[in-house]
């Protein structure tokens, strides 16, 4: 609290003037050339130079397609050097021209590249450095192999060498005041560069063949997405400690392995490890260990082992001493310290009179966090040191070569070729630019002779997005009335009628009118598909249903409209339109996004600082997955994020409590991620449901069925053997892994009637026990953040 009236030292108030007396350094970021980093900008330029704002070219690669020069406009150039280089022409930047023309904007294509010889400066990041110490904005643009630690990372995955001029230090991004991705699927680059005179120039250097190999463009796509998403929780992890907040913030996973150097620590670990690299997270692994008691011959070996483990997992590992008995005090205390979303232990080895009398280790940490799951590990003992991520089981193929396929297939198999494909542009934040991405992408269909049309569209009253529709054709709207007020509806039938070969379809997670054919917009556009017209559609990741929970944990808010995962599943192309907190609140406060009457509320409600930053890795993170799983399901040994058990099947246990809901979306995410088939069960004793209850079984009935999985309703004679029918289900259908809510019993009560954890644990101690925390939201209104 009293670091802001601290004095600055002498040293840091020259350090903010500094900051304040320098020009900005953007950069764009792409996965590899053929994103589109040139051609956006050029975009930012002209739109800067719209604005007032005096802006050169200090320097546009060689290699640009036509197209894109086309851009250029009537933006002012500084013709660059030209030298030669092993009989290959290089540019560099004039340096002195430019700073003796003082613009307030330069525009610096490829800032990976080394300088001649004889250059002032080694680089054109010096350079770029330079121009901004002289109080000169740069845009630029990078390719992220292009740095260093993430070459290493690529050429490692791809088994390719990547030629570039020069890698830059993996710091780089942290000397700019924005970044931003272009994130581009593998298709669209190779459609462009298709197109582009120069491929030849492209795919005739050596590696470059390989390179732009459609796997290996995903794969390099996916590494882009998730470097930024470490970036960018940086960020974040700073910006909530300046704002003194603890605890997982709700965008990203990250695992704490609490082990003791026993034989079973190293199972611990992998099973952590497993549970990161799935779900994206990062692995923390702590030893607390009595400081009074020194280690036996075998802890030493153990110990030694373990860090050599996590080591080669690329984990970190900390051990950590303590002197009291109170170890679910110490374990939570670092655990709010280092942010963890989840604490991965062995089975508790208390009997049941011991937990009465002392309370159960799980329990305790539950009630004092929030947002905080635990996640017990099966006992493994009688197979000491048994292997807990088996190689991935292939299925053989036993259908018959020659086996003739009956009418519903051959139907089946036309309906899927003659149905139209779905790509979606997803944001992380509603005024980032997906509906003007999208007008853009159709104009450049209609220039090719594609026939696109608008079915829906909202501009919200932005100019440049009304800009945008250009010549495009545009469905008239459905009047539908309602309460006796004339609405407007998105006209499927009309589209349907039209027959375009493309139509643009916003806001798919759009709720339709009372009345209407579908409840839902996204309903629509699945009609839509099955006529044959493919989509082009917009959606926010706070839309997406399995995330609700999480969005509540960041925001607050309740989102009330969803998108069921499948569709995304379905879609043949997701695209994320990134752009930083920074400038989304700029965006904000410049009215392109809201209102002017609006704005003040939504910078101070969901548009604050943290939640955007936050809503910025997540939707980072959950396209990275989305092209993991895409690239995972034509060659597993490709994907990021390691091993799996083919033959996971998990069991989500709900009570009709107000969580149920939550423990369905969290079954949902980790089955999803593992490749597990799974199920939501609930047990009815004898006694009857209130209406209550009633209705969220149908609430729970309907999301189950909504997500993929399979709804189980079992009887049991009365409560108390409700957990042993539970257990004998897990059995029966050959569980591995349970996920249960939190007890809603008091200390009191759990000593008198027992805690239904408690009795599932002993039950199932063969299995893997996820049991998930309370949930409760972390941000806070802060008028300046």
């Amino acid at each position: 609290m009293g670091e802001q009236f601290r004095r600055k030292s002498p040293e840091e108030i020259l350090e903010s003037i500094a900051k304040v007396n320098r020009g900005r350094l953007k950069i764009i970021l792409g996965a590899v050339s053929g994103a589109g980093k040139t051609h956006h900008l050029l975009l930012e330029g002209n739109e800067l130079k719209k604005r007032g704002i005096d802006v050169v070219i200090g320097l546009i690669s060689t290699s640009t397609p036509p197209k894109t020069i086309e851009q250029i406009g009537h933006l002012e150039s500084i013709p660059p050097i030209h030298w030669n280089h092993y009989g290959t022409m290089r540019q560099d930047l004039d340096l002195e021209g430019i700073i003796k023309r003082n613009p307030e904007v330069v525009l610096v294509d490829e800032l990976a590249h080394r300088n001649r010889p004889e250059s002032k400066n080694k680089t054109r990041l010096h350079d770029v450095l330079e121009l901004i110490s002289k109080k000169i904005s740069v845009i630029t643009t990078l390719n992220t192999y292009e740095l260093h630690g993430v070459k290493q990372i690529a050429e490692k995955q791809l088994g390719v060498r990547i030629k570039v001029s020069d890698s830059l230090p993996e710091n780089t991004l942290y000397l700019a005041d924005e970044v931003k991705l272009l994130d581009v699927s593998p298709k669209v680059i190779l459609n462009r560069l298709g197109d582009w005179e120069n491929i030849k120039n492209h795919r005739n250097e050596k590696g470059r063949e390989a390179l732009f190999q459609r796997d290996n463009l995903a794969v390099l796509r996916e590494i882009a997405l998730r470097y930024v998403a470490e970036e960018v929780n940086v960020s974040l992890d700073d910006y909530r400690e300046k704002q003194g907040l603890v605890g997982a913030s709700g965008a990203t996973e990250k695992i704490l392995v609490s082990v003791q150097y026993h034989w079973n620590g190293s199972i611990l670990i992998r099973r952590g490890h497993q549970i990161a690299k799935r779900l994206g997270g990062d692995l923390q692994v702590v030893c607390f260990r009595f400081v009074k008691k020194p280690l036996s011959k075998n802890e030493a070996a153990f110990r030694r082992s373990i860090k050599k483990l996590v080591e080669k997992l690329g984990g970190e590992f900390e051990e950590l001493p303590f002197t009291t008995e109170h170890v679910a005090e110490v374990i939570i205390e670092y655990a709010m310290k280092k942010n963890i979303t989840r604490i991965v232990i062995g089975q508790s080895k208390r009997s049941r009179w011991e937990e009465i009398l002392y309370g159960s280790i799980i329990n305790k940490i539950l009630r004092k966090t929030h947002n905080i799951d635990i996640f017990i590990v099966a006992d493994r003992s009688e197979k000491n040191g048994e292997r807990v991520l088996p190689a991935k089981k292939t299925k053989q193929d036993v259908s018959d070569p020659f086996h003739r396929l009956t009418k519903k297939e051959i139907e089946a198999e036309i309906h899927k070729i003659k149905a139209g494909t779905l790509k979606v542009y997803i944001g992380s934040a509603p005024g980032v630019g997906k509906t003007y991405t999208m007008l853009r992408e159709a104009n450049a269909l209609k220039e090719n002779g594609i026939d696109v049309v608008i079915g829906f569209l909202e501009t919200h009253g932005r100019k440049e997005t009304l800009e945008q529709v250009g010549s495009l054709e545009i469905i008239s709207r459905k009047k539908i009335t309602y309460k006796n007020v004339m609405l407007e509806e998105m006209d499927t039938e009309a589209i349907i009628d039209r027959n375009p070969e493309v139509v643009l379809v916003d806001e798919l997670a759009h709720t339709n009118i009372p009345g209407s054919k579908y409840v839902k917009r996204y309903q629509d556009v699945e009609e839509i598909l099955q006529a044959g017209i493919s989509v082009i559609s917009t959606m926010n990741i706070q839309h997406l249903e399995s995330l609700n929970d999480h969005i509540y944990q960041i925001t607050g808010v309740r989102v009330r409209e969803t998108v069921p995962d499948h569709l995304l599943r379905k879609a043949n192309e997701i695209e994320l339109i990134d752009i930083s907190a920074k400038a989304l609140r700029q965006r904000m406060r410049e009215g392109n996004i809201y209102a002017m009457n609006k704005v003040e509320q939504s910078l101070n409600h969901f548009f604050k600082t943290g939640n955007l930053i936050a809503l910025r890795e997540l939707a980072l993170r959950e396209v990275a997955d989305d092209v993991d799983e895409r690239l995972e399901s034509l060659e597993h040994k490709r994907t990021l994020r390691g091993p799996w058990r083919k033959e996971e099947v998990i069991f989500v246990c709900v009570n009709l409590r107000h969580d149920s809901e939550r423990l369905i979306r969290r079954g949902f995410r980790i089955a999803y991620r593992l490749k597990a088939s799974w199920y939501v069960c609930f047990v009815k004793d004898h006694s009857p449901l209130t209406m209550e209850e009633e209705d969220m079984l149908q609430k729970v009935i309907s999301l189950t069925e909504r997500l993929g999985g399979t709804f189980e309703m079992y009887r049991a004679t009365n409560r108390r053997k409700v957990v042993a029918e539970l257990a004998r289900q897990m059995n029966e259908k050959n569980a591995t892994q349970v996920i249960i809510g939190q007890s809603a019993r008091t200390r009191l009560e759990e000593m008198i009637k027992g805690s239904v954890v408690q009795k599932l644990l002993r039950l199932v101690r063969h299995l893997d026990v996820l049991v998930v925390a309370d949930q409760k939201p972390v941000h806070v209104n802060n008028r300046h953040s």
